[in-house]
């Protein structure tokens, strides 16, 4: 089994982090807030990030953003040993992961940029996606840690390709989830039961993995965010992040992404007007049905 290092344990490095520890690997943490790391049984609590890093066959981290991740990995090129394999799977933007990739292999070091999809349920399962960036041998090389923390894992080419792919899967889900919510709006205001709603869109052409596994109307489906108040999941500020980064993507290329800028606009208008930033990405519901709002 490997010794592994993961720096940044919530809501996804924390049930990503136990995954691993389950499967019998040697975990050190590091999360500047000290209950995560406790919340990791199995796993040895470490001081620093430069602690975490030191004496490891991989490295994991899994920060908010890009700034994160190169203080992260310019704070601890020190402390890695020869041969440590670096992975983040933080979503940034592309620039940036090629530029810490770029800063490891000058020190001898390899980089995958590993960006994920799933959301804490994936995480919580091991199911989740990894779209990879980076050398095909190195993750072969880390292949039996991404199988245990996800059950898809694709290889989206060089440095910095996990991330482009991520811009766009993020994307499409904001679109589709906005997509959604407006809907079951529609079919309740028209006098419909949002489940029954629910399920005829799910065996139609409607069916989209927001309908499908994470409904965005309270009380249709068990163990979703919506039907507990939009607590934990995939927060809205996370969302608006990364529509941020996938407008970036689409400018670098001249790319037209009309329903993504709307969709962009819409989680901005939802976090303005609800106070909504650290609720769940589903609670766009609210922007459609007022009396969802406390």
């Amino acid at each position: 089994m490997a010794k592994v290092g993961f720096v940044g344990l919530g809501n996804m490095g924390g049930h990503m982090a136990r995954n691993l520890v389950a499967a019998g690997h040697e975990l050190k943490v590091f999360d500047l807030v000290e209950e995560l790391m406790a919340a990791i049984d199995g796993a040895a609590s470490q001081s620093s990030a430069q602690d975490a890093a030191s004496g490891v066959d991989y490295l994991i981290s899994m920060l908010p953003a890009g700034k994160h991740v190169m203080t992260l990995y310019q704070s601890i090129f020190d402390s890695l040993s020869e041969g440590t394999l670096l992975i983040d799977c933080s979503t940034i933007d592309a620039a940036t992961a090629r530029n810490v990739s770029q800063l490891a292999l000058e020190r001898g070091l390899a980089m995958l940029d590993a960006p994920v999809s799933g959301g804490t349920g994936g995480a919580e399962a091991g199911t989740l996606s990894f779209m990879i960036g980076g050398s095909a041998n190195d993750l072969e090389k880390a292949r039996a840690l991404f199988e245990v923390m996800g059950s898809n894992i694709f290889h989206a080419g060089d440095s910095g390709a996990g991330q482009i792919a991520k811009a766009c899967n993020n994307m499409l889900l904001a679109v589709h989830m906005a997509g959604t919510a407006e809907a079951l709006a529609m079919g309740v205001k028209n006098g419909l039961d949002p489940a029954v709603l629910s399920e005829v869109m799910k065996l139609s052409s409607g069916g989209n993995w927001s309908l499908n596994v994470y409904n965005p109307y309270p009380g249709v489906m068990e163990s979703v965010p919506a039907s507990r108040g939009y607590e934990g999941g995939f927060l809205v500020d996370l969302m608006t992040k990364d529509l941020d980064l996938a407008m970036d993507t689409a400018a670098q290329s001249r790319s037209s992404v009309p329903m993504g800028a709307l969709a962009k606009s819409l989680y901005r208008m939802h976090e303005q007007a609800n106070d909504a930033g650290g609720l769940d990405f589903s609670s766009i519901q609210m922007l459609y049905t007022s009396d969802l709002i406390n």
